[in-house]
């Protein structure tokens, strides 16, 4: 009965959210902020196209869906290289380890990086000789754990900063997710919520300005007056994933996945993807990721794994290669140990 009561309570607070998640429509596109938030992490869920709700396990489930977490015995650490777009980097690094019938508690931080600007000014169109890297972080504290054989609940509480020149915006978003296994037919479900939270601003020196009151004396000091941004939504949306045993015999094993995404900003996405497996030590994957939004940058995926064990280690080696629209192509390189 308390674990009856528990998935209740946890699906009410998923569907009361998703509201506000739906709301979206295709002329919001490119309003909201904090699209670090949407950048994937973790090579396998990439080399499927994205199509990672249902089917995702361990620590790369911290970004695709947090229930996915629950499925760790021991303990594992992951450290994961993106050669993003337009000479991004993005850098992760997750553990996540099960503390018996609590559940599994993670950690993760999701750091990108990018060449130095060079500051202009309407004195200095050419540069002022200074520069400035931005940068943006997401550090997130994960919970997961199942509340019965069949279903498995996550969340994520996300801090995230962002630092553009001397002026920064920082906030809270949060991850909702579950995954349910009815024992049938090989079938998983998956459901998320992902990046739902209170709005941000930007803050910093270069919001105060000295002006001359209108009306005033010319020739009196001038005032210092600061001014604010405006405050940014960020870039949330629903999942629903399937993930499909289509084989899990001899040594072979083959998964197919697909998942709906509902994007507050955004058209809407599809996604689908596969994994082969042989003797749980190599990997092949695909995927494929569609939307009708004009000028979407997202396409076909494809990557390889390799586990292998070293004493009571097992280590897994990831990479993903992402096709990319008027960018060069995606590369991603994961590396984890689960002991």
């Amino acid at each position: 009965m308390k674990k009856t009561l528990q998935i209740i309570g946890c699906t009410i607070v998923v569907l009361a959210m998703a509201a506000s998640a739906f709301a979206g429509n295709e002329g919001r596109i490119g309003t909201a902020g904090a699209q670090e938030l949407r950048i994937p992490v973790g090579s396998r869920g990439i080399a499927m196209g994205g199509a990672a709700i249902a089917g995702i396990t361990g620590t790369e489930a911290i970004f695709w869906n947090p229930a996915g977490v629950a499925e760790i015995e021991g303990t594992e650490a992951a450290f994961s290289h993106q050669s993003y777009i337009a000479d991004i980097n993005v850098n992760f690094a997750a553990v996540a380890t099960r503390l018996g019938d609590f559940g599994t508690v993670g950690l993760s931080a999701k750091v990108l990086t990018m060449d130095d600007i060079a500051v202009t000014s309407e004195l200095f169109p050419e540069g002022t000789g200074e520069v400035f890297a931005p940068a943006f972080s997401v550090f997130a504290l994960t919970y997961s754990r199942r509340l019965t054989d069949r279903v498995a609940f996550g969340a994520n509480v996300m801090y995230l900063n962002e630092s553009i020149f001397r002026e920064n915006a920082s906030g809270m978003a949060f991850d909702f997710g579950f995954t349910y296994n009815p024992n049938f037919a090989g079938l998983t479900f998956g459901a998320v919520i992902k990046n739902w939270g209170p709005e941000m601003r930007f803050d910093g020196p270069d919001f105060e300005v000295d002006i001359q009151m209108p009306g005033g004396d010319p020739n009196s000091p001038s005032k210092t007056v600061r001014t604010q941004s405006t405050t940014f939504e960020l870039p949330s949306s629903v999942q629903l994933g399937m993930a499909y045993e289509l084989v899990n015999q001899n040594r072979n094993a083959v998964v197919l996945n697909s998942t709906y995404q509902s994007n507050n900003f955004n058209n809407d996405e599809l996604r689908v993807g596969g994994e082969y497996g042989y003797n749980e030590s190599i990997f092949l994957r695909g995927g494929y990721s569609y939307s009708s939004q004009d000028e979407y940058i997202e396409g076909l995926t494809l990557g390889l794994g390799l586990a292998f064990h070293i004493g009571e280690t097992r280590m897994v080696f990831d990479y993903s290669w992402a096709q990319t629209e008027y960018f060069d192509d995606k590369q991603f390189y994961t590396v984890k140990l689960q002991f």
